[in-house]
C-alpha cells in the first residue's frame, strides 16, 4: 500500500469518528509512523509504505479515532519553539498558555516558582529563555513531575528543581515570579469538553469541582509569604474569570493587578505584584 493509498483510507475513519482537521492529523500520523519529518511527506507519498511503519500507522489512527490526543500518540507538543514530551499523565501544553510566558518574560527574574507545573512547558521555558534564572516546579502528581524532569533533561535546562507539593504546602522562600496555570473548569463545564480532554487528560489537572476556582482561592490565601518584594504572580485562568481572580489578587494584598488576552482576544492571564514595603 502507497503512502497516498494509506491515507485515503484513514481520513474517512477519522472523519467519521468526529476528529477535526482528519487530514491534517492523519498526515501527521503517517510521518510519525515513518519517522520523518512531515513537510517531506508528499515526496514519498506514491512510495510503498514498509509493513512495520504501515502497521504502526494502523495503530495510530485507530487510537486517534477513539480520540486519544494527537500528542499522547506521537509524545510530544511544540509550545514556546521548543518540543516537550507528553502523556496522559499531564495537561497537553496549549498555544494559549504563551501568553503567560510571553507576559513573565517581559520584565526580568532571578527566581520563579511554577505551581502544578504538569510537564513543565511553563517553568522550562521561561529558564531556557533565562538560563540565569533558578525555578522550581511543583505538582501534586509523581507522574508528572516524572514528565517534566524527563523534559528537563532533555531540553538542557539544568537550572530547575521539582518538587512534590500541593500548591505551596511544601514550598520555603519567596520568589521573584510565581507562576501558575492551575486547574480552573467548573465542574458543570466539564461534560461539554472535547473527548480528547475529558476522556485523555488527567482530571486533577482541569478541574478543583464546584465552580472552578478554588485554586486561586489557594495559591493567593497564602502568596504574601512567597513572593519576594516587588515580586510577580501570575496565573493562566479562563475566559469568564477575570473580574473574580482580579478580586482574589485584590484582596491578597496584590497590586497592579490587570488582565491580559491571549491571541484570540479572550481574557487568558491575571497578573499582580507584591505591594511595597
Amino acid at each position: 500500500m502507497t503512502g497516498a493509498e494509506a491515507l485515503a483510507r484513514a481520513i474517512p475513519r477519522l472523519r467519521s469518528a468526529g476528529v477535526e482537521g482528519a487530514g491534517r492529523d492523519a498526515r501527521l500520523l503517517l510521518a510519525h509512523a515513518l519517522d520523518m519529518p512531515s513537510d517531506r511527506l508528499i515526496l514519498i507519498l506514491p512510495e510503498v509504505v514498509p509493513p512495520v511503519a504501515l502497521a504502526r500507522f494502523d495503530a495510530a489512527i485507530t487510537d486517534r479515532a477513539l480520540r486519544k490526543p494527537l500528542s499522547q500518540i506521537v509524545g510530544y507538543r511544540m509550545f514556546w519553539g521548543r518540543s516537550f514530551t507528553v502523556t496522559a499523565d499531564v495537561l497537553d501544553p496549549r498555544p494559549e498558555t504563551e501568553t503567560l510566558v510571553a507576559a513573565a518574560l517581559r520584565q526580568p527574574f532571578a527566581t520563579v516558582l511554577d505551581l502544578g507545573t504538569g510537564s513543565g512547558a511553563i517553568l522550562l521555558s521561561l529558564l531556557a529563555d533565562r538560563p540565569d534564572a533558578q525555578g522550581l516546579g511543583t505538582d501534586l502528581s509523581p507522574a508528572a513531575l516524572a514528565v517534566a524532569e524527563g523534559n528537563a533533561h532533555r531540553l538542557s535546562v539544568p537550572n530547575a528543581k521539582f518538587l512534590q507539593s500541593g500548591w505551596f504546602a511544601a514550598v520555603h522562600g519567596r520568589f521573584d515570579l510565581i507562576v501558575s496555570n492551575p486547574p480552573y473548569i467548573a465542574a458543570a463545564e466539564m461534560a461539554a469538553l472535547a473527548p480528547e480532554v475529558r476522556n485523555w487528560e488527567p482530571a486533577m489537572a482541569l478541574t478543583p469541582g464546584g465552580d472552578g476556582l478554588d485554586a486561586y482561592r489557594a495559591i493567593t490565601g497564602a502568596v504574601a509569604g512567597h513572593l519576594a518584594t516587588g515580586g510577580r504572580l501570575l496565573v493562566e485562568i479562563g475566559p469568564t474569570q477575570g473580574a473574580a481572580v482580579q478580586a482574589m489578587f485584590r484582596a491578597a494584598g496584590l497590586v497592579g493587578v490587570n488582565v491580559m488576552t491571549d491571541f484570540d482576544h479572550r481574557d487568558r492571564v491575571v497578573q499582580g505584584f507584591a505591594a511595597p514595603l
